[in-house]
């Protein structure tokens, strides 16, 4: 099958994550830290070293790494765990559900008032939410790069306007994480969500919280941690204060790799992702009958849709009779679909990698012409 949803899932693992992740498997099924075995002191030291690696990845203290098992567990650990009740949260329309749920059940119970802020340009973001700030903003949150467009936001700018106010960042990495390095500190981040599945090439299973120093996190999860056993009380010290219960070790190994692998290819897939964009692009431009929403990006992602065709409809036949992998709908986040009129047909997506070969992308392009054509449009 031709795969270019790698937006949902990475679709291409190297090598040295897929066998870290098996020898872990095979010969390493102990829980890292909890006993005083060999095989639980290996893991251990897996955990510290995968730790440390992502830490200089994102210029974070090495404590300040979060395992968790997804982005989603991610952003709602970090959403529940810094707000008080009263707090004013900003947020933006090209948020996943991964975000706008948990703001939307928070505001529905009275916890918290929420404002969406709408641009038609990106760079006018900062400015967007520098006028919904009030004396009660305690926390912004906002994605990196739109899962259904590709866009990039400004999120130094964003940060800067936010840290000289005193108010908490949270940033959704899931699009960006592996395609461009983020440093939370340069970009006064407070709390940075991943998806080790995704850019940064580790297995389903993991995602990652990275969090600055100076932020308190409410635990969302409590259990054991393996140390403090007596206390009634969740440890106080990071980072077992947000990981209670068994680490996912084949995946926290899988990811040290994956960013090993993302740093040391970087701006070569950038410039091969970009390369890919355009021609996706280019190509479906040639037709009157497809409107696209997405420019050249380094994050792999056009999204567009085909008059008279649903884009679900479309994901399937591209599925079933060409043997392509593409997605369909609305992709989670039904605001940027509001804001750009597609809710009822929603869009079709092709996520890229740069595993992906040109040969693959004319072959999803004959595709597409032939079903243009089937369909006499």
């Amino acid at each position: 099958m031709i795969y270019l949803d790698n937006a949902a899932t990475g679709g291409f693992k190297p090598h040295s994550v897929i066998d870290t992740a098996t020898n872990v498997i095979k010969y390493l099924s102990a829980n890292p830290g909890r006993s005083g075995h060999r095989l639980s002191l290996t893991g251990l030291d897996i955990v510290y070293n995968s730790r440390k690696i992502i830490a200089d990845y994102f210029n974070c203290s090495l404590d300040r790494v979060i395992f968790t098992k997804n982005c989603t567990e991610a952003l709602n650990t970090a959403i529940f765990g810094m707000i008080k009740k009263g707090d004013h949260v900003i947020t933006t329309y090209l948020e996943h559900n991964s975000a706008l749920r948990p703001l939307y059940s928070l505001q529905k119970d009275g916890y918290i008032t929420l404002d969406i802020v709408y641009f038609d340009n990106v760079e006018n973001a900062p400015n967007s939410i520098l006028e919904k700030i009030n004396s009660n903003t305690s926390l912004v949150v906002t994605t990196a790069v739109s899962n259904v467009t590709g866009q990039r936001l400004p999120i130094k700018e964003i940060g800067e306007v936010l840290s000289n106010r005193g108010i908490k960042y949270i940033v959704d990495g899931a699009q960006i994480g592996g395609h461009e390095k983020v440093d939370i500190k340069e970009n006064n981040i407070t709390a940075l969500a991943l998806a080790g599945h995704k850019g940064l090439y580790g297995i389903m299973g993991i995602g990652l919280l990275v969090l600055a120093d100076d932020v308190c996190v409410k635990p969302l999860i409590y259990g054991g941690t393996g140390s403090d056993s007596f206390s009634t009380f969740q440890p106080e010290s990071y980072p077992e204060h947000l990981e209670s219960g068994t680490i996912n070790l084949p995946a926290v190994a899988s990811i040290m790799e994956g960013v090993k692998y993302c740093r040391q290819n970087e701006q070569t897939f950038k410039r091969i992702l970009l390369s890919f964009t355009s021609k996706v692009i280019s190509d479906l431009s040639k037709h009157q009958v497809i409107k696209i929403y997405s420019k050249p990006n380094p994050y792999g992602i056009v999204s567009f849709k085909v008059d008279s065709i649903d884009s679900q409809t479309l994901a399937d036949l591209l599925s079933q009779k060409y043997d392509i992998a593409v997605r369909g709908g609305l992709h989670c986040a039904p605001l940027v679909h509001k804001h750009l009129k597609t809710e009822d047909c929603g869009l079709l997506r092709v996520s890229i990698a740069v595993q992906n070969t040109t040969h693959e992308l004319n072959t999803f392009y004959r595709a597409i012409c032939e079903i243009i054509r089937e369909n006499n449009l």
